[in-house]
């Protein structure tokens, strides 16, 4: 039971991974019912401009930080009024299309800052000021190896979580934004200026890529892998839901802690290597019997 629960505590922390990346794609579908397939790559590439600052050219955290923040917001406001703006109103298969080549040009792009600040594609290490340890009184009260940098990780997600609720439920923007999500003609019609509401939540998704990238960065190393780290945040939006942010933190939850007892229990009975999938498998089952997500709204349409 002891092992039980030390394999359970580090699946719900490492889905909270998941759940950061995951908060990306709810922003932008929640606002403007857009799936935007490039997360992954501006996940990647925040994590690169971060690292690439520091290395090139010294800054400390928060100056490399602020500035990684600064490149992440003109990304946004440039793929709004480039990519988006010019989209209003066409259906939203175009609109995906459209996200596919943003991540392939960012893609692009993240490959020659890195020729440019580091001379090669090589993975670059990330450190966030801490060692990644076992937590000192959880090995000696419980024997349980809890990694401090997952539980870090953890309440980082935790504080953005609560930040995106309060602005989304608070302000007076964040309530702008869930009425362009609802219709966007009505929005127009009432003076909600879409133009800046698509503006700002483009800028806000690329400061959760930020935050997901630097995670995901001292995890394992800047690298193109990181683009695919977006694969597994579907199965996350699938049992959560693409439209709560709530959803995205407990779908997380679930995926996380499922596959991880899943490559300990059942992975011995089928030959191991099972993490990499059960997620996918968990999600397709889950689509059968609610395809809205736990959070999600059912949709009735008239036929």
């Amino acid at each position: 039971m002891q092992f039980f629960f030390e394999v359970l505590i580090g699946g719900l922390l490492a889905g909270v991974m998941y759940s950061l990346v995951a908060l990306g794609f709810v922003l932008i579908f929640k606002a403007s019912g857009v799936f935007n397939f490039a997360q992954g790559a501006m996940v990647f590439f925040a994590a690169l401009i971060f690292v690439g600052l520091q290395e090139r050219f010294g800054l400390p955290f928060w100056a490399a930080f602020g500035l990684a923040l600064a490149f992440m917001v003109v990304l946004g406001v440039v793929t709004e009024r480039i990519v988006l703006r010019p989209l209003v109103n066409q259906p939203q298969i175009s609109l995906f299309m459209a996200t596919i080549g943003l991540a392939f040009f960012i893609e692009g792009l993240a490959q020659m800052v890195q020729l440019w600040a580091f001379k090669d594609l090589s993975p670059r290490p990330l450190t966030l000021g801490f060692e990644d340890q076992p937590i000192a009184w959880a090995l000696e009260r419980f024997d349980m190896l809890i990694s401090s940098f997952d539980l870090f990780a953890a309440a980082v997600a935790g504080v953005l979580v609560g930040l995106l609720a309060v602005f989304f439920n608070k302000t007076r923007i964040g309530r702008a934004l869930r009425a362009v999500a609802d219709d966007h003609q009505a929005a127009l019609a009432v003076g909600i200026p879409l133009k800046q509401i698509w503006a700002i939540v483009w800028s806000v998704a690329g400061f959760v890529a930020l935050v997901a990238g630097l995670m995901w960065g001292a995890r394992g190393g800047v690298q193109f892998a990181l683009t695919l780290v977006a694969l597994k945040a579907l199965p996350v939006l699938i049992l959560g839901g693409f439209e709560s942010i709530a959803g995205a933190i407990v779908g997380g939850l679930i995926i996380g802690a499922s596959e991880k007892l899943a490559e300990v229990y059942l992975g011995p009975s089928v030959g191991g290597g099972i993490e990499g999938w059960f997620a996918y498998v968990m999600a397709l089952l889950f689509l059968l019997v609610r395809p809205e997500g736990l959070f999600g709204e059912k949709h009735i349409d008239r036929v």
